[in-house]
C-alpha cells in the first residue's frame, strides 16, 4: 500500500511543475487565465492562502490551493492529480486538507470554478461531497460550500 501525504508547500519548484504538468491537459486550458502571472509570483498570488502538495511515498503528485477573496470566502484552485495516480482517492485526501487548511486561515467558505464538461469526474466529486452549484456561465460552474471539518 502506497503512503499518501498533504502537506502546505513553499516549494515553488515543485509546484510550479505540477501547475504546469496540469495546464497541459486537453481542454483545460480555460482554467489558466492569467497563468504566467500567476507562475511569476505564487507567493504574491496566493497570499492569505495556502498551496498543498500531496506526496505518494515522498514523491509530489498532487496539488491543490487556496487563493483568498475576502476575509471569509477562498478560492479553491488548481485540484490536480497526476493522472497515473488517479483513482486511489487522493482527490478526496486532498479536499479534506484543503477544508482544514481553510478553516485553520480562518475561512467560512469556499468556492470554485469548474469546467463540467472538461472535468466530469471532478465535477461529480465536489457535488457528492456537498458543494452547491451558483452560477453557470459559459461553460464555467461556479460553486460554495460552507467550510467543514470532515468530508
Amino acid at each position: 500500500m502506497k503512503n499518501f501525504e498533504v502537506t502546505t508547500s513553499t516549494d515553488y519548484d515543485i509546484i510550479k511543475t505540477l501547475f504546469v504538468e496540469y495546464s497541459q491537459i486537453k481542454g483545460a486550458e480555460g482554467c489558466f487565465v492569467s497563468f504566467e502571472k500567476e507562475l511569476a509570483d505564487l507567493a504574491e498570488f496566493y497570499k492569505g492562502g495556502a498551496i498543498l502538495v500531496g506526496f505518494e511515498d515522498g514523491t509530489p503528485i498532487a496539488t491543490i490551493a487556496l487563493k483568498k477573496v475576502d476575509d471569509d470566502t477562498t478560492e479553491v484552485k488548481r485540484l490536480f492529480i497526476k493522472p497515473e495516480h488517479r483513482g486511489k482517492g487522493y482527490a478526496r485526501k486532498m479536499l479534506k486538507a484543503m477544508f482544514k487548511c481553510a478553516d485553520s486561515l480562518g475561512y467560512k467558505e469556499v468556492m470554485l470554478t469548474t469546467r463540467p464538461e472538461v472535468m466530469p469526474v471532478a465535477y461529480a466529486l465536489y457535488q457528492r461531497i456537498g458543494f452547491n452549484q451558483t452560477d453557470f456561465k459559459d461553460g464555467v460552474a461556479t460553486m460554495r460550500m460552507a467550510i467543514v471539518k470532515v468530508i
